[in-house]
């Protein structure tokens, strides 16, 4: 499997001519645009994408064998080849995207058939926003000499070599994880007003290939209160480690922050509060970065081959109560995504199952929990016992994983006989940790026969 990673690596100096570099590559794109949007009929008509290209270049670009049609050497003279092509290249796709997305808008009015409609549509079709941000392509544009790198950047006159200043610590830290991996074209990022480059590094990955009854898993419940309860589990139900994963002190940074917000909004209206509310977005993003990390650290400490999650969506839910807030700043899918990414670079897999019931059901089967009113992480179970609920929904999570890829591959006959035994496992929804200890037992009771 192949797997993309980027690092990105602040500029420290060099503000001018990186400021002047952008501004020209941009001023480029807004050149390029309504040539290229005017003359995208004739293009389009080209099957082949290297050869529409080709095309387009031939109009903006006069060599020794070709007279351009348009004077786009003249407006921006000297620009490196390379970073011609990239710009062109970036507009041909910001047309191709804006022709589908008018042509798309042109048949919702038609179907529509109101005026208001087709002008609503038409307003959407104009333009694009233009955000571009150039690539410098190795030896012509980029090119590194040990620890120093040099850029081509554009002095106001000329396009010249000039070297850029990098952190040590990012140095260091790209010869110790991505010496061995295979580096691409770095591509220039301004955010915050502040210059970076964007590294992208590609390597093989050989994913887990072990059949399911002996693969060691990860189970994660996420949460809010606890940011994830992880279990190492075996396919007979064996729980090997448990870990209670929360930063309480990030957390308590996140919350106070809001709690500025809401009173910001009280005091000034809801306009006064943006940059508490950026602010708050990076605390949770730096979250949801740090509760992936533990949990992909844990399933590499015991050697996990395949980490578990629910399948979570909320979208299109209305939620409602005191809640509400901590719920919508609740970055669950950025954390299965983040993780995603690292465990694929360790070469374990990434499954999900469905999230119904798997809190609302104790793990040892007696039925529905009741939450305890003083402590909301605490279960109580219809036979008496107590137990944390996140922990409870994580061993369900791993007894439903099991209990599907078992089942999977058996034949309908042995499968059959199985769900006789153990009828539960026929509605994988309402399945817990009790009953793959049932169907562990029952598929050894049958080998054994």
């Amino acid at each position: 499997m192949r797997v993309t990673s980027g690092y990105r690596v602040e500029i420290l100096k060099l503000h001018k001519p990186l400021k002047k570099t952008l501004k020209v590559c941009r001023e480029a794109s807004d050149w390029l645009y309504p040539v290229m949007n005017l003359e995208w009929d004739e293009l389009s008509r080209i099957r082949w994408e290297k050869q529409r290209f080709n095309a387009a270049e031939k109009l903006i670009h006069a060599t020794k064998r070709n007279k351009a049609k348009y004077a786009f050497d003249a407006a921006f003279p000297k620009m490196p080849s390379y970073l011609r092509r990239a710009v062109l290249q970036h507009v041909l796709g910001a047309v191709s995207s804006a022709r589908t997305r008018c042509a798309e808008n042109t048949e919702a009015a038609a179907s529509s058939g109101t005026a208001a409609g087709k002008e609503k549509h038409a307003k959407g079709s104009q333009g694009i926003s233009n955000h571009y941000m150039p690539v410098f392509y190795r030896d012509n544009m980029y090119r590194k000499e040990e620890d120093r790198v040099f850029l081509k950047l554009y002095n106001g006159k000329d396009w010249v070599w000039q070297e850029v200043l990098l952190k040590k610590t990012d140095l260091d830290y790209i010869r110790k994880y991505w010496s061995g991996a295979k580096a691409k074209s770095p591509v220039l990022i301004k955010k915050h007003r502040k210059y970076f480059l964007q590294f992208a590094f590609e390597q093989e990955a050989a994913l887990t290939q072990k059949a399911a009854a002996a693969q060691r898993i990860c189970a994660v419940d996420l949460g809010i209160n606890t940011d994830a309860v992880c279990s190492i589990m075996e396919a007979d139900g064996t729980v090997a480690a448990r870990k209670f994963i929360s930063f309480a002190a990030e957390k308590d940074h996140l919350y106070h922050v809001l709690n500025r917000v809401r009173k910001a909004q009280r005091l000034h209206g809801s306009r006064s509060a943006g940059g508490f509310w950026a602010y708050a977005r990076r605390l949770n993003a730096e979250l949801a970065r740090k509760t992936a990390g533990a949990v992909i650290r844990f399933a590499k400490e015991y050697s996990a081959d395949v980490i578990v999650f629910e399948h979570l969506d909320t979208r299109g839910q209305k939620i409602r109560g005191k809640n509400r807030q901590k719920l919508h700043m609740w970055k669950k899918q950025t954390v299965q995504e983040i993780a995603e990414h690292q465990a694929h670079r360790l070469g374990m897999r990434i499954s999900r199952v469905c999230a119904w019931k798997t809190s609302a059901l104790a793990f040892d089967g007696s039925g529905k929990v009741t939450r305890d009113p003083r402590n909301h992480s605490l279960a109580v179970f219809q036979n008496g016992k107590r137990y944390n609920c996140d922990l409870s929904a994580s061993y369900n999570i791993g007894a439903r994983y099991f209990i599907r890829e078992l089942l999977k591959p058996v034949p309908e006959t042995e499968r059959s006989a199985l769900e006789a035994k153990v009828p539960v496992v026929q509605r994988r929804t309402s399945c817990v940790y009790t009953d793959l200890k049932k169907l562990s037992e029952a598929a050894a009771g049958e080998k054994a026969a």
